[in-house]
């Protein structure tokens, strides 16, 4: 019997990697609890800002989950030129920096985009992103992807031999196999994209702001940033955490596999539906993608040749911060990867429920008395950002771990390779391609965040994302524009290189 991945290497990188989660977690939580004033209570405004995160999350999961399953089925049952493609597209948005997606639904859906200039060209009312509404819009066009891959692979996961049989016996295929599949996978698709939406702070940063479209991160932010009111911005992170947690902890409760027995691999081949319907699907979501981004390259390459100097030197720290967040997530998660068990499972998941924001708020106001938070500014969105990341490279790490343990432990524990050996010489050549993949996720996020960072940097300080936050707020749009080219250019560099250097000469 091969040897348990704990017998690899020692347990103190574990440790130290779980207490590091533990004390951005629940650690900074209990700093957050401590400052609330839970005796003043909350606001009209606070209960106002509460009901719109729930409302605008709820409506931004349903409305992606309900257009998810026809363009996931159509993809599903239609082959054709360019899918594979249109497929790697729908994994764009999540690595795309949202302060730069804004934007490109700004010159799509803003006042002076492209619809509004087609309304006004037909005498028709001009229509506003900024609200309800437009925190949705943005939402559903990063998590309707997400939410047609997941719903993808559970049509995917139903074995070919079983629609053959449906179509020779004339059997509804969507009552006996797709209903049973879309039961399992939909309610914990739904509640992820719930979480999501309830934690994303740039978009309701960007397209809400008002009294009546304040979420509760922004909420804090403001309270923060402008009333200096610590107390009540701790508050607010306590429900938040909590908000989180029940969404996470349901999600992982309610998220399920049908099992439709085994197959022999063969290729689905459908014959019912029509294909109309499933190529407007398709056509519909391709263009809802396509578009934004192709309006982010059009108006950033003008804008290049007006970036001031500072946006350069906030893309450098940039790099930096993403570099740096990028190597401190993977080395967290291979500690944690390599000894496994339910501890190391349940600190991999803490991150899901502490928002960025929140985490944030706990680390100011325990440097608060101490240092100048804007002197933190950078290390300190480095290390919240590789924890944020850590589910995803505990997701991408752990099952390629666990296969080379099967499949060569044995063999390692005969030939006495045991701790740095055994790492280097057997696990890490085998696990180049997700650590890379790992690594290029990890700094493609850091790059595009704007939680953190908009709490501790001052003037001098901003990232290449809160450098493009403030000349979208100086109205320098076409400057704008250019930074957030630069921004996607970086990040998918980053996520190239990471990727790429993960597979080069790599035959595992």
């Amino acid at each position: 019997m091969a040897r348990s991945p704990v017998a690899i290497i020692s347990r103190t990188p574990a440790n130290l990697a779980g207490a590091l989660v533990l004390a951005l977690t629940l650690g900074t939580l209990i700093a957050v609890a401590i400052r609330a004033e839970v005796g003043t209570g909350l606001s009209a405004a606070d209960w106002a800002a509460i009901q719109f995160t729930m409302s605008q999350a709820l409506v931004s999961a349903l409305v992606s989950v309900l257009l998810a399953i026809p363009v996931a089925r159509a993809l599903a049952r239609r082959s054709f030129w360019g899918r594979g493609a249109l497929i790697t597209l729908l994994g764009a948005p999540f690595i795309l920096p949202v302060i730069v997606a804004v934007l490109g639904l700004l010159a799509v859906f803003g006042r002076g985009g492209i619809l509004n200039d087609a309304f006004g060209s037909i005498g028709l009312p001009e229509v506003s992103i900024y609200g309800f509404h437009g925190v949705v819009l943005a939402h559903v066009f990063f998590n309707l992807p997400l939410a047609t891959r997941f719903l993808l692979q559970g049509w995917l996961a139903i074995p070919a031999e079983r629609f053959r049989l449906a179509a020779s016996l004339n059997a509804p295929v969507g009552r006996l196999l797709e209903w049973p599949m879309l039961r399992a996978v939909v309610p914990g698709t739904f509640l992820v994209i719930f979480l999501i939406c309830l934690t994303s702070f740039a978009v309701a940063l960007t397209l809400g702001g008002g009294p009546k479209a304040t979420t509760v991160e922004l909420a804090i932010f403001q309270a923060i940033r402008f009333d200096f009111d610590l107390g009540r911005a701790a508050l607010l992170a306590c429900v938040q955490f909590v908000i989180c947690a029940i969404a996470a902890v349901v999600a992982w409760k309610v998220t399920a596999v049908d099992g439709f027995g085994a197959g022999l691999d063969r290729v689905v081949q459908r014959w019912d539906g029509s294909k109309v319907w499933d190529f407007t699907w398709i056509t519909a979501a391709a263009l809802f993608l396509i578009v934004p981004l192709s309006m982010v390259v059009i108006k950033g390459i003008p804008g290049l040749f007006d970036l001031p100097p500072s946006v350069f030197a906030a893309a450098i720290r940039s790099i930096g911060v993403a570099l740096v967040s990028a190597i401190l997530c993977v080395g967290m998660a291979l500690a944690l990867a390599l000894h496994g068990g339910r501890m190391v499972a349940i600190i991999g998941v803490l991150p899901l429920a502490a928002s960025g924001l929140v985490v944030g708020t706990g680390l100011f106001l325990i440097v608060f008395p101490f240092v100048r938070p804007s002197d933190l500014a950078l290390p300190v969105t480095a290390l919240v950002n590789a924890t944020l990341a850590l589910p995803f490279a505990l997701r991408s790490l752990s099952p390629a771990i666990d296969s080379v343990v099967a499949d060569y432990g044995r063999l390692a524990d005969q030939l006495g390779l045991t701790g740095w050996t055994r790492l280097r010489l057997l696990i890490l050549p085998r696990i180049r391609r997700p650590m890379g993949f790992a690594l290029g996720l990890a700094a493609a996020l850091s790059m595009g965040d704007l939680g953190v960072i908009a709490l501790f940097a001052d003037q001098s300080g901003a990232t290449l994302p809160l450098a493009m936050y403030r000349l979208m707020g100086a109205y320098q749009l076409e400057a704008a524009a250019g930074a957030g080219l630069l921004l996607v250019a970086l990040s998918l560099l980053l996520f190239w290189i990471c990727d790429r250097g993960g597979r080069v000469n790599a035959d595992v």
